[in-house]
């Protein structure tokens, strides 16, 4: 299959939002887009049924309406209508399998149901093998109105245990595909021994900064060698990774947070830092599965 960006639709403000944001990223990565509504009780097509008793009706004509928007702001885009019968967090996870990514539509926190973000979004976001991005509903008649600042740009935050190269790779990309720039964070805690009566110690918490910024230094160096063209700057808060990453994220066109793959885990989960994006940034956010 022709590589992808596959938009999980459900009718509702939120999945058309999702699907213009994955139209604007297939487009920049010259990839086609695939518009997926799974609709368990979907019959065999028959031109004997009058359109009134046809059951598959709604869901044709979601992916219908969202395809003709799609094209008429896209009209070079390929695009790919798919319906199919089959529960939506199995197709959505089988879709992301096959895909460069996946968008799904989010309420964050609004305290009302949502078809994607509850039953379906969350664990999508936590088994998926490709990236998913989750995409908040638009305030506008033209597509997502992403609030802005002078920051704006990539944000992504890095933990710096372990690997994560299919992270950055993900995060490099996407701003350099954008033609914008990278913003780092890795926040950090004060440990305990950081405190004195006084307040904090400065000496400690000098020496944590200067230990995560060249732990960052070492991290970040081949990664801006491969991307020249990408304006990257970093950061190292002294505040909790998961409040450092939803500052972070305030007036960005897209932030970046990774999940651990837990290939032994009985449920795959998300960590705090990923819990905090999905539910609190008011911009687009990625979650990219990594060893």
């Amino acid at each position: 299959m022709e590589p992808v960006v596959t938009v999980g639709l459900d009718g509702s403000p939120e999945s058309l939002s999702a699907a213009r944001w994955g139209a604007d990223e297939a487009e920049r990565r010259n990839l086609t887009l695939r518009l997926l509504h799974a609709w368990p009780l979907l019959v065999p097509e028959s031109t004997r049924i009058p359109a009134e008793m046809d059951q598959n009706y709604w869901a044709r004509r979601i992916v219908h309406n969202t395809r003709a928007e799609i094209q008429a702001h896209h009209p070079g885009l390929p695009v790919v209508g798919s319906l199919v019968a089959d529960d939506a967090e199995h197709a959505l996870l089988r879709a992301a399998s096959e895909s460069e990514m996946i968008v799904l539509g989010s309420r964050g926190l609004v305290p009302v149901e949502s078809f994607f973000l509850g039953d379906i979004s969350m664990p999508v976001v936590a088994r998926a093998e490709r990236p998913v991005v989750l995409v908040r509903a638009s305030t506008g008649e033209d597509g997502p109105q992403p609030t802005r600042t002078a920051a704006g740009g990539v944000v992504v935050a890095l933990k710096l245990h372990g690997p994560c190269d299919d992270l950055l790779e993900f995060a490099f990309e996407t701003a350099a595909a954008r033609g914008m720039p990278l913003r780092v964070v890795h926040g950090r805690s004060l440990p305990v021994a950081a405190y004195a009566p006084w307040g904090v110690n400065h000496d400690v918490a000098e020496g944590i900064v200067q230990d995560a910024r060249k732990l960052l230094g070492q991290t970040l160096r081949p990664w801006r060698d491969r991307y020249p063209q990408v304006d990257v700057t970093d950061s190292t808060p002294l505040v909790s990774p998961a409040k450092a990453v939803v500052r972070a994220a305030e007036g960005a066109d897209l932030l970046v947070v990774g999940r651990r793959q837990h290939h032994h885990a009985p449920a795959p989960h998300l960590g705090p830092v990923a819990q905090a994006a999905v539910h609190h940034a008011r911009c687009p956010v990625a979650v990219v599965p990594h060893d």
